[in-house]
């Protein structure tokens, strides 16, 4: 398969919300139905549409998942469920290592596979916070490229 990297544009809201919440749903076990109810909405009315990100997508433009950044910082990188392992978040994160050769973003804990990817990316954890960022009882992950 080959995956391109390219802007959001306001067309993929749908999609990447789709993404999203595929991704939360295979990955993200750990949060209570309230939670997650109450980041859906966040996530849903707040932050995808107001947001820029870059896209990974197929052959035929179709978004497979998408990272937001901060400068060096990930703020967010979401896979579709139908494209775990496919080498999709790799693309991103390395297309992320190609704008900043020193990279952060912070990962919940109890998300194994998202922390596992990041450490065979070649981050380390440099600290650890015992709540988001929003004080909900999910500890994070701070983590460190280069």
């Amino acid at each position: 398969m080959t995956i391109s990297i390219r802007p959001s544009r306001p067309s993929d809201f749908p999609r990447t919300f789709e993404i999203w919440r595929s991704a939360v749903v295979a990955t993200h076990d750990f949060l209570t139905r309230e939670d997650f109810a109450a980041i859906e909405a966040l996530v849903r009315d707040q932050y995808l549409p107001a947001a820029e990100f870059l896209i990974a997508a197929d052959e035929n433009d179709v978004a497979l998942g998408f990272m937001g950044m901060s400068g060096a910082q990930i703020d967010s990188l979401f896979v579709h469920a139908e494209a775990r392992g496919a080498g999709v978040g790799r693309r991103l994160v390395e297309h992320a290592m190609s704008l900043h050769p020193a990279l952060t973003v912070d990962v919940n804990e109890q998300n194994a596979s998202a922390a596992g990817f990041y450490q065979r990316m070649g981050f380390e954890t440099v600290g650890r916070s015992p709540v988001d960022d929003a004080g909900r009882p999910y500890p994070l992950l701070h983590l460190r490229r280069g």
